[in-house]
């Protein structure tokens, strides 16, 4: 018997990025719809912390040792750009951490280091906002921590509301999201961004985007949109305002 096989050799090779995520990202799948198709994303977790959603864990899932450890559990695959899905993680004690947070990732020998909070900002940066609307699942206090990160990068949230949540934020619905991004939006605001690596938002973007005729940015898809941009590959998914940027 002949077996009609393909006159090369495979599979398609793949070019890795490697992905440090908290111990309770519960939204791997929403990530991989973002890569195109011979991308992989090799997963590496931070140690199960017994604290609810707060400061006390963005600090707690932040901390260097964690970030070099896992970093070199994914380097064995050789990824291409090692990032930090994390956004509380790295934006609550400003600019000058987040950068200490890719330099760890660096020094623990990755070629390339990627933040949430990094994203978001080249993204700030690479559109032009001055002024955008946030949504958050936090609490009260960790939601003035993201707006004083943006307001050291010299942007104004000119609208904000958050769901103070504790924990099981991926269970949150899209109409429940949905609704608060349309709340959170403003005539003043260039753009809104939705908070938390945890919090689904892949099916609203392009949706919302038609709607409000502005950026929907949320965390998932800046973080892919960084990484892939770093390997000079365009994103797969929802997000027109953020193709060909990089």
């Amino acid at each position: 018997m002949e077996l009609d096989i393909p006159e090369f050799e495979g599979p398609l090779l793949q070019r890795g990025v490697g992905v440090i995520a908290p111990f309770d990202l519960a939204l791997e799948r929403e990530l991989w719809r973002w890569a195109p198709l011979e991308v992989s994303l090799h997963l590496a977790r931070t140690p199960y912390e017994p604290v609810p959603v707060s400061l006390e864990m963005a600090e707690l899932v932040s901390e260097r040792r964690h970030l070099v450890a896992a970093t070199r559990d994914v380097l064995h695959v050789e990824p291409e750009v090692v990032a930090y899905l994390c956004t509380s993680g790295s934006f609550i004690k400003g600019i000058g951490y987040e950068k200490t947070l890719r330099d760890a990732i660096c020094d623990a020998g990755a070629p390339c280091a990627v933040t949430t909070s990094g994203a978001l900002l080249e993204a700030v940066r690479d559109l032009e906002l001055t002024r955008i609307s946030v949504i958050t699942p936090y609490d009260e206090q960790l939601t003035k921590l993201l707006h004083s990160f943006l307001a050291e990068a010299g942007t104004d949230v000119v609208r904000s509301t958050h769901l103070g949540l504790g924990g099981g934020i991926w269970k949150v619905n899209y109409r429940t999201i949905a609704e608060r991004i349309i709340a959170a939006d403003d005539p003043d605001s260039q753009a809104i961004f939705v908070s938390c690596t945890n919090l689904p938002t892949y099916d609203l973007i392009a949706p919302l985007e038609r709607e409000l005729g502005k950026p929907v940015l949320t965390a998932n898809q800046l973080t892919i949109w960084a990484c892939l941009g770093r390997m000079k590959l365009p994103m797969s998914g929802p997000g027109k305002w953020l193709r060909g940027v990089f």
